[in-house]
Formats: structure tokens, sequence, C-alpha cells
């Protein structure tokens, strides 16, 4: 597990928990280590998939995320990881400073207990070992980096998606988020000078509010100011009060600040938000359950 480390994601993953309000999901803190300049971590580093030899797809940095959580789980700074559940902070983790993470005291106790696991872990997979082809074994197995593979593929797919299509699914997915969306001005298609979508939302105080949308099928590269300026242009052509921006990459720091500059901000949902909103929705997804067996099942001697 150690090779999949990089310096410095335990003090990325303290700043976000301390950004976040000292509890959140893992792909909250994953989106907020990535969107944050000072995290050391861009956001292709924290998504971007890259190819195993078996051919299957999968997040390096996934191992690196849950490498750090491990290691200041056992130091104190965080209460213990449960699957599926908010990461949270010890009072250890909210009033200490952990700039000099770790000290030499916390690394020793780092490096006991992935000592322990990897004892533990040869325990419970020799029994088994010789009824796995070769080619099955590799070292990316994880439960929690697991969860996130559909989402990683997800994004995969999208991308391959035609541009026609993707605005037709971004339009889908805004309307299951609540936006009516207008028969007539709902897709409007005019070059360089149209938007992808548009239509109406309803708020709980009864208040109807014009939403326009705008949706850039990129492989990678990611959207940027000029695009939210432009962007921003058309809604006032339309009268609309906000935007909605939807791309399967990711948008530039000053793509963001733009998107909140003036009297009109615009809603900027990127890749792995999309993923998040399919996943809420259940658009076009079919969930399965599975389980692993705890250490209650395993002998230890």
């Amino acid at each position: 597990m150690s090779g999949y480390a990089k310096s410095g994601v335990e003090k990325a993953i303290l700043d976000a928990l301390q950004i976040l309000g000292g509890s959140a999901s893992r792909n909250k803190l994953k989106q907020s280590i990535a969107n944050n300049p000072d995290s050391g971590f861009n956001y292709d580093e924290v998504f971007e998939p890259v190819v195993s030899k078996s051919g299957n797809k999968y997040v390096p940095f996934d191992f690196t995320f849950n490498f750090g959580i491990n290691n200041i789980a056992v130091t104190g700074y965080i209460e213990e990881p449960k699957r599926g559940q908010d990461i949270v902070l010890t009072e250890k983790g909210r009033s200490r400073n952990h700039s000099g993470f770790p000290t030499k005291r916390e690394q020793e106790i780092i490096d006991t207990y992935w000592k322990k696991k990897e004892k533990h872990k040869k325990k419970k997979v020799e029994p088994i070992k010789a009824k796995i082809p070769d080619k099955v074994i590799e070292d990316n197995s994880d439960p929690d980096v697991e969860e996130d593979t559909w989402k990683t593929e997800l994004i995969s797919q999208l991308k391959l998606f035609t541009p026609q299509k993707f605005e037709s699914f971004s339009r889908l997915l805004i309307s299951k988020m609540g936006v009516v969306v207008d028969d007539t001005r709902g897709k409007i298609m005019s070059r360089d000078h149209g938007i992808d979508g548009f239509g109406y939302f309803e708020s709980d105080e009864f208040r109807t509010s014009r939403v326009a949308v705008q949706s850039k099928r990129y492989t990678d590269s990611a959207v940027s100011e000029p695009e939210i300026d432009k962007f921003k242009g058309v809604m006032d052509s339309f009268n609309a009060e906000y935007g909605i921006f939807l791309t399967t990459t990711h948008f530039t720091e000053s793509a963001k600040r733009k998107a909140v500059t003036g009297s009109k901000s615009v809603t900027l949902i990127d890749g792995r938000r999309i993923t998040d909103l399919v996943e809420k929705y259940q658009l076009h997804i079919t969930p399965i359950s599975s389980f692993t067996l705890d250490d209650y099942y395993f002998e230890k001697k």
C-alpha cells in the first residue's frame, strides 16, 4: 500500500476536513482537495484514471487517499473510518496543528500499523491463493476504491458521448434536479451563440427562476474563464437569472471565480459532481449490494 502514497496527502485531507466543518464523505474530501490550489494535488491527479496491466481502469489517487486516511486514523486525528460513512475529525484533529505531520512518534505508530496490516493480509489470502488465476491477483483491491469504480467508468463513457447526446443527458439530469425544461426554448441551437437548455425552477418559497444550461463534453481540457464569460452573455440575452454549466472534465480556477462574479451566478458541475448526481437520482444505473468478511472470520495466530 505504501507504494501508492504521495507525500502530503494526510495534510491535504486534514485541511479539507477543517474547511468542510470537520466531517465529510470521502468523495467530498477528494473534491475539496482537487479544488484547493494549496493542497498539493490538482484535479487530474485526484480523479484521472489509468489502465492497469489487466486492462481495468482505476484511479491511483484513491490508493494514496485511503493510505492517508488510515495514517491519520491510527494517529488519532480522525475517528475510526467506517465504510459508507463520513470521515470525522477527533478533538485532536480539530485542535492540533498538523503542519508537521507526522512526528517521529506518529511515524512509528504508522509503520507498526502497516506491518501488522501486511502480515494479517497474507494470512487471509494464503489459504485461497492457489485457486485464483495469477492474472486476477493485483495489489489494487480495496473496498473503498471499488465503490468508486463505476463512477470512473461513468465519466469515461460520458466522454464518448456525441455532443448532442451529452446535451440531451444534461437536460435530463437538470430535469431530475427540479428544473422544468421549456418545451420551446429548452433546446436552442444557434451555432456558437446558443445554449443547451432553458427552463424554470420553483423554490420552496414558490419563487420561480429562469435557468439557462450549457454543457461541454470534453475529454481532457478544462473549461476556462472565457467560456463562462461567453455563457453569461448568452444568459443575459435569455434574461436568465442564473445558469448551470456542466462538463465531463473540470473548471479552471479563473473560471470558478468568473462564475460567481457579478449579479448573476453560474453553478458549475464537473465530471465528479455529475457522477454524484447520477447516483443521487438513480439515473440509468442499477444499484447492487455486496459484502466483505470481517476479521471475525479469520483466525489469528
